[in-house]
């Protein structure tokens, strides 16, 4: 069973999920993202107020009666409107992915609800340093905290390390590289591991210890906070190198996808 939240889509959640009213929203808008992810914009037909890093679950029913259900992190940012974005990969042998990129159209309604989830949250009020580490789709949940960042003006050092296959691969690039651009106190390194990549600040291999300890030196100071989306393998590799550069296991918040 995979821990709820990863963009990718994972099993329905319970706890908090029970006290949360199913809505029904429609597709505003579909984007085209990378080759295996688009992005959807979702109407909220009761607009709720969610925090970055905080999901959704996703209710599909087949004309048979059969449901399937999956979690999906929210992109977007909490100060957005009453349309929330959620990246969704297609997954080949999944039961709800291959529906978002195959079958949905602008205009089509969904039913879901939310926000889930009170673990893996941007802090309120940061005042010291804050890595993000993602792979793929995971980067999604550290993707609405970057933008919340943004929208609330908050200047704290920031930095994330985001593997991809290829340059193609990487979500919200242009987003992200305009946004380094901009903000001297975002840093962003990406791990590009079947391609060389175009930066001389990237990485050419996957994510390692090395790697997670190059970008805390790159942050000038030790984050205190640590946030690590991905697959398993993934998540435990950058969550060791976190512990072996000498942070505390205390400030690293993990988010896993898959099986």
């Amino acid at each position: 069973m995979a821990t709820p939240g990863a963009s990718s889509g994972t099993p329905m959640t319970e706890g908090s999920a029970r006290s949360v009213s199913w809505q029904t929203c429609i597709i505003a808008e579909i984007i085209q993202q990378t080759p295996r992810i688009k992005s959807f914009f979702l109407r909220l037909s009761e607009p709720f107020v969610h925090i970055a890093g905080q999901h959704v679950d996703v209710r599909l029913t087949a004309p048979d009666g059969y449901v399937a259900m999956r979690s999906y992190s929210i992109a977007s940012s909490p100060s957005a409107s009453n349309v929330i974005e959620l990246a969704i990969e297609r997954l080949p042998d999944g039961e709800v992915s291959p529906f978002f990129h195959d079958i949905a159209s602008v205009g089509d309604e969904i039913e879901l609800r939310g926000p889930l989830g009170g673990h893996f949250l941007w802090p309120e009020r940061p005042t010291a340093p804050v890595m993000l580490v993602g792979a793929g789709s995971g980067v999604v949940p550290l993707m609405a905290m970057i933008r919340q960042r943004g929208d609330l003006a908050q200047t704290v050092p920031t930095a994330l390390l985001l593997s991809a296959r290829t340059r193609r691969d990487v979500l919200f690039a242009d987003e992200l590289l305009s946004l380094e651009m901009a903000d001297p106190t975002f840093k962003l390194a990406l791990a590009i591991t079947r391609e060389a990549p175009v930066r001389a600040c990237d990485f050419a291999r996957r994510i390692d210890s090395a790697m997670v300890a190059e970008l805390i030196a790159r942050l000038h100071h030790m984050p205190a906070h640590v946030f690590v989306c991905g697959s398993n393998p993934f998540v435990e590799i950058a969550a060791d190198g976190a512990l072996v550069a000498g942070l505390d296991a205390a400030v690293i918040k993990t988010e896993r996808y898959g099986g």
